[in-house]
């Protein structure tokens, strides 16, 4: 479902619309992600290797410079193992110029209210606490040979919306250009995640001391870090 909050764009239903691509290309600083065999090092020097990696995005905005929004209501569950989840598409967006895209990492209260649910939602997807009825908002694991958790493992599963430790987080990216749709084309945006953000900072994670977070505890530390993973490096147009 689309839902379109500003007045401007409902007075002229005839206006034209076009269609926008997200692709989600993800990183460890720069090299591409690959699970198992590529080993990486997090801030404190300390080895690891990415065995999954998936995280929900929601309430995606497009924002013009007047700040009028072309908004979406669906939930995304992006999968580095499907290659077909991390190309998010939006139809119907009203035609123009806009300078900003946003949107949050994780589920909302609402739907964390609501239960198993469907399509991303669907607790098959195995992102769904049964024992605490929430979803979880961001899975990454691997392994670490500075790990102190047992099999030497690293795990984090982030989620809850309740403070203290809402977990949900607000992702504001504004690229050096416009982002021009018009109903000649797909406009295509390419953003970079940066999976060495999750574990860099503002609190740079010790393998040592924090291997893992499965429940509220320090699970708005792993939040705070996650914020800072996406940026937009590429826009372009397909006619």
């Amino acid at each position: 479902m689309f839902i379109f909050t500003a007045s401007a764009f409902q007075i002229n239903a005839q206006r034209s619309t076009g269609t926008l691509s997200i692709d989600f290309i993800h990183f460890v600083d720069n090299q591409p992600l690959k699970f198992d065999s590529a080993v990486y090092r997090n801030e404190l020097g300390q080895s690891y290797t990415i065995s999954n990696f998936k995280y929900y995005i929601s309430a995606i905005e497009l924002v013009t410079e007047q700040g009028t929004k072309f908004s979406s209501g669906d939930h995304f569950l992006i999968n580095e193992e499907d290659e077909r989840s991390k190309k998010i598409s939006l139809n119907k967006i009203p035609a123009g110029k806009y300078t900003a895209v946003q949107f949050i990492i994780g589920v909302d209260s609402l739907h964390n209210c609501s239960g198993a649910q469907t399509g991303a939602l669907d607790p098959a997807n195995t992102m769904f606490w049964a024992w605490n009825s929430g979803y979880i908002f961001l899975k990454l694991e691997g392994k670490s040979s500075s790990s102190s958790a047992t099999g030497k493992i690293i795990e984090y599963h982030i989620g809850g919306y309740k403070a203290p430790a809402n977990c949900i987080r607000s992702v504001h990216l504004k690229p050096g250009q416009e982002i021009s749709i018009n109903d000649k084309g797909n406009t295509e945006i390419q953003i970079n995640v940066n999976i060495a953000e999750i574990l860099r900072g503002p609190q740079a994670i010790d393998f040592r001391t924090l291997p893992a977070v499965a429940d509220f505890h320090n699970a708005s530390v792993i939040a705070d870090n996650y914020k800072d993973m996406f940026t937009i490096s590429k826009i372009s147009y397909a006619h």
